[in-house]
């Protein structure tokens, strides 16, 4: 016997998909909408969101904050102190 069901249809995709995990201040109920792959909240929540690291970002200036220079400036500490 054959299903009803049929895999391409995207209002049962859309149906069966995860839900976002974000949930409202005021009265606590979560979001409704689909969540994004590979992420727990939808687009409006952020997923996928923001500017880039690095040099990329619009407000790159030196690079002495970046995350790279930190893990070099612990490194350099746990060797000075030994």
């Amino acid at each position: 016997m054959k299903s009803d069901v049929n895999p391409m249809n995207p209002i049962e995709r859309l149906r069966n998909a995860p839900r976002c995990t974000a949930t409202a201040k005021g009265t606590g109920k979560r979001c409704k909408c689909p969540s994004k792959q590979n992420w727990n909240v939808c687009r409006l929540h952020g997923a996928g969101g923001g500017a880039p690291r690095g040099a990329a970002h619009p407000n790159f200036k030196h690079g002495l904050r970046t995350v790279e220079m930190e893990k070099i400036r612990c490194l350099v500490a746990l060797l000075s102190a030994s």
